[in-house]
Formats: structure tokens, sequence, C-alpha cells
């Protein structure tokens, strides 16, 4: 390798030169520990892994990643994340590299620009951009090509822009660092830019913070800063991995839009097959940090060769229309109620005052449905349908404005104290972020513990060999029991969160989007181990989602929420096969995986 190693202390450095704001550096890369990235082959019309390569012999590749080798310092010594990785990208192409969390994908897309965070160093291999090896490069020269170049779209928009700056000024530095414009000039293009993106009023958009805008709106803005510059070449790492499906969706078409006008080629980074499948000419899988398979995306995905590969698509929801729900379970004291009956719930939040009066926002709008025993009702919408607000009415946490709620026919609308500490040891919530969800400070045994020490159920032998029962139901080992959750992946988080859900042996669990934060792999085995439960326990779900792929997978009911109206119910499978509103045919369509990538051709 020529010119030295890239280390983590050029990061910091350097993220003016992409328009973004320090915490981009290390803001999607994986811990150290994670495996390696690696792509197609090479050689134009070599195979590499166990699939055939798509590159045509006589185009020579934008991005040519040769033998990369990344490790991170660590207390324990270097630990390798890639290992020999190779990975191309031709002129105007999207390959994307997909593969579950700690496969080095992130850490391959910061490698290449340069931007590892402390403690990683390239320790071998070569990043040819145009035939010349960004390896070798000084800083200098770097900056030089980092955003004019090649873009890069990272992963989360809340911690990549400044929240102190304005959104204009952000995406203008990327033009005036690269001297492609300044002043005035600058804050026109950067406009423009906001516009070319896909953002409403672009001009009032540019005056705002980062603060003021969606999720979908920032994730937007990193596209304007990416493409400013007109790259050759885009990175998107994740872009839209934290976005609702219909965003996702409308993002993804907005980005192969601007690059295919643009002859831009693409690097995908992507967890998710079913995005894969749908925007890619060329798929890399990747498993710790190893090539399994490669090459065109219908081939590898429609007829898979290596186990892995095969695991991760019948793990996608968006790729298969697998479902876990059990059969129904029988109650054994045949009831007339429903275990929930939610009837004409209003919620206003107040607005400040204007001129004009006071004014109130109805986040939730006559919202009915029930929740059988042993079944699982499913909620659907996108942020903002009202799913979160409906949930605390329910379990007590928030006064509705109208309506009633009612289990078993009595009415625990506005319980007082005692009613609603009784009311929340048979409803109980699992929360969706598991890295959020569980107290730092505690064991596993005492996180699931704690419910029964709160409601003094048994003596302290009992609450601990209840705890270790817990943990076996949810196929945890038992030394889990004496670790903290810094120890634990994601998925283990979950199924220890759901172990404290079910202490208190509940008769309903609120499944608060409980997949959305974790692999496809690890969402199959969650979804599996909640069917199996119910199956066990007869317990009954609440599950909320903005993901109908998931829903199919494991709900007996669905009723989708749209601006806080309950706009379509119905049984599973009628509502996904003969939607009768135009909202829910919109969700169903976001699906990924459902659509086929542009070819590979002239700029329109």
């Amino acid at each position: 390798m020529s010119g030295g190693l890239v280390r983590g202390g050029r990061a910091r450095r350097s993220e003016r030169a992409v328009g973004v704001v320090p915490a981009v550096a290390g803001a999607s890369a994986k811990a150290p520990g994670a495996a390696g990235v690696a792509g197609a082959s090479s050689t134009p019309g070599a195979s590499g892994g166990s699939g055939a390569s798509s590159v045509a012999p006589t185009e020579a590749p934008l991005l040519d990643v040769r033998g990369l080798r990344v490790s991170y310092r660590t207390s324990n010594g270097s630990v390798d994340a890639v290992t020999a990785a190779d990975v191309s990208v031709l002129p105007g192409e999207v390959v994307a590299v997909v593969g579950e969390s700690g496969s080095g994908k992130s850490t391959t897309a910061h490698a290449i620009v340069g931007l590892l965070p402390a403690g990683g160093r390239v320790g071998a291999g070569r990043v040819l951009f145009e035939d010349r090896d960004l390896l070798g490069l000084r800083e200098r020269d770097l900056r030089a090509v980092r955003g004019r170049s090649i873009g890069l779209i990272p992963q989360d928009p809340m911690v990549s822009l400044n929240p102190v700056r304005r959104i204009g000024d952000q995406v203008a530095e990327a033009l005036i660092v690269h001297g492609l414009a300044s002043g005035k000039e600058a804050a026109e293009r950067a406009v423009a830019a906001l516009d070319e993106a896909g953002l409403p009023e672009p001009a009032l958009r540019a005056r705002q913070f980062p603060h003021e805008l969606s999720g979908g709106m920032c994730q937007r803005v990193l596209i304007a800063i990416a493409l400013a510059c007109r790259p050759k070449l885009v990175i998107a790492d994740e872009p839209t991995s934290a976005l609702d499906v219909t965003v996702q969706r409308h993002i993804l078409d907005h980005i192969e839009e601007l690059t295919h006008a643009h002859g831009t080629a693409m690097l995908l980074i992507t967890h998710d097959l079913g995005v894969a499948a749908d925007r890619a000419r060329r798929v890399v899988v990747m498993s710790r940090g190893e090539v399994v398979e490669q090459g065109p995306a219908e081939r590898v995905l429609t007829d898979p060769e290596h186990p892995y590969t095969r695991r991760l698509i019948a793990a996608a929801p968006s790729l298969t229309g697998r479902r876990v729900r059990p059969r129904p379970v029988r109650d054994p004291v045949p009831r007339t109620e429903p275990l929930l009956t939610v009837t004409g719930l209003v919620k206003e939040f107040a607005l400040p005052r204007t001129k004009e009066g006071p004014r109130t926002l109805r986040a939730v709008d006559d919202v009915s449905f029930t929740v059988r025993r042993g079944e699982t009702f499913a909620l659907v919408g996108e942020s903002g349908s009202g799913k979160s607000t409906t949930v605390r009415m329910i379990l007590g946490l928030e006064a509705p404005t109208e309506g009633r709620v009612l289990i078993e026919g009595r009415d625990v609308t506005r319980p007082g104290r005692a009613e609603a500490r009784a009311l929340r040891r048979r409803m109980q919530l699992v929360y969706q972020n598991p890295y959020a969800s569980l107290d730092p400070r505690f064991t596993v045994s005492e996180i699931v513990e704690e419910p029964l020490r709160a409601y003094r159920v048994g003596t302290r032998a009992e609450q601990r060999a209840r705890a270790a029962a817990l943990i076996d139901q949810v196929a945890l080992p038992a030394d889990v029991l004496r670790r903290k959750p810094a120890e634990l992946s994601g998925g283990q988080r979950q199924r220890v969160a759901i172990a404290r859900a079910l202490a208190l042996e509940p008769d309903l669990v609120v499944c608060d989007e409980p997949v959305s934060a974790l692999d496809v792999s690890v969402q199959a085995q969650i979804l599996d181990l909640l069917s199996r439960l119910r199956e066990e326990l007869g317990v009954s779900y609440l599950f909320i989602s903005h993901d109908l792929a998931v829903v199919r997978q494991i709900a007996d009911r669905v009723g989708v929420l749209r601006a806080g109206r309950l706009v379509e119910k119905g049984a599973c499978e009628q509502v996904l096969a003969a939607p009768t509103h135009p909202y829910t045919r919109e969700l169903i369509a976001a699906i990924p995986g459902r659509r086929r990538p542009r070819p590979l051709g002239a700029v329109s």
C-alpha cells in the first residue's frame, strides 16, 4: 500500500470538506469488533466469494477497493473490523453492500473517504478512485476529493447536522470549501440544492435549524449536501434506516432520480435486502468480515448460493410472505367481552395562542377497536399518525379528551391511583429501543426482577427463580442474568425487555415498534419468540408498527391510522390483499422489494 495509513485522527480535521459536523465521522461506524465488508471483484470480469461478478470486461471501475483491511485499537489490543475487502463500482452503477450490524459496512464507507473514528486505522489495501489511490493522499489532497468527487449521505440526520447552524449555511459550506461558489451565489445554490432534493419551500428551510424539520426533511438536507458539488460517486450509508416506509421510498426514489440524472454512481450500504433488491444492479453479501456471496442483484436475491444469504432472505419481511402467527389460543373460560375495548378515543393538545385565539391539535380523532384474548391486533401508521398517543391513553399514561377504555367491560379510562396500579399489572409495555429501555446500572436479573419487587410478588429467592425461568423462556442462557445491558446485543436486550414485560403475567402486552431497531434476522427471531410466547401463555398483543411487512407476519387483525384517524381495519389478510383506503394501498406499495432497479444506461 502506498502512502502510509489512514488513522482515526484524520476524521476530526476534515469533516468540513463534506459539509457535515464532526459527529459524522464516527456516528455510524460500528464498534470495535465489527466484522468487515467487501464487494465485487476488483478485476473486471472476475468473480469473488461465491457469486459471479457482473462487471463487464470493457468497463473500468470508478471505485476499486482492493484488499482493504481496517482494525480498531482497544484495551485488549487490535481488533480487525474489515479483512481483505474488495469492492468495485462502475460509472453510473448502483452497488449494494448488505449485511447485519457489525459486518463493517459503515467502517468500509468511512475508510474510503478517510473519516474513520478515533482508534480506527487502515492496515493494508488500496482505495482506487479514478485510478488514484486515496490512501496515499495527503490530508489536503483528500479533502479536495471528499465532497467534491465523492459525496457521503450518513445514516442519522439528527446527529449529522449541526444543531446551531442554519440549514442553508450547512449546504453552502460544501460549495464554499471546494471553491465552487461564495457569498450570495453559494446561498442561492444552496436553496436550489434543497429544492432539487425535494424539500418544500426551500428558501424557508434554508433559514431554519435542524430541530425545526422532520426526520425525512433532515435526510433530504443530507442528500442536498452530498449532491451539491455534483460528485461522481455517492456513498449512501443506511440513508433511510430510521424513516417510515413511505418516507423511505420517497427519499430513495429521489436519490435514484438525482444520481441517474447526473450520471452519478452509488455505493449503497444497507441491512435491508428489500432496499437492495429495489435499487441495486449488483449486490455484495457480507458475514463476519468475509464476502460470502456477490453478483447481479436478481441472481443473488432469487437464487442465493450461500446459506447465510438464504437465511437473510428468509428473515427479510419485505422479501418473503412468511407468517409466524400461531394457531388461535383457546380461551379456557369463554367470555363475551373482548379483553380490551377502545371506543371513540380523542386527544387534543393545546398549541401556542395566536391573534386569532387559542388553537388545538387533534392528535387522535375518534379511534375505536377491540383486542380479544389470545389475539394480536396491530396498529399501523407513519410517525405522527397518533399510534403512541393512543397507546399512552390505553395504558393510563395520558388522559383522553373524549372516549373510553375498557378492560373486560370495566371502564378504566380515568383510573384512580390504586386502580391504575392494578391496571398496569395487567398491561405491560415492550419499548422500541432496547438500547434505551433497560437501566444500564442493573444486571439482567435485577431488571427482570424489578416488576416483582415493585408489586411485592414472592420472596427474594422466589423473585430470582422467576427471573431465571423467564430468561430461559425467552431463550437466553442463564449466565446472562449476571451481565449488564452494555454486554448484550440488540436482540438479546429486546429478549430481556420481553422477559421483564412477562414477569407479572399480564393479560395484554403492548409492543411499541419492538423490532424496528433490529436487523432483519434478529427481527425474525423476536417475532418468532413473541408468537411462541403467545401460544404458550395465551397473552394478547397490541402491536404498534409503521411497517406492514412486519405486521403481516404476526398480526391477526390490523388497524391503519392516518393523521389520528383509523382509516381502515379488519383481518390482516383481508386488509393486505384487498385494501380499501388509498393510504393503506400507499403503505403496501412502499414495502421494499417490490420493484426492479433501473438498468445501467444512458443518463436521463
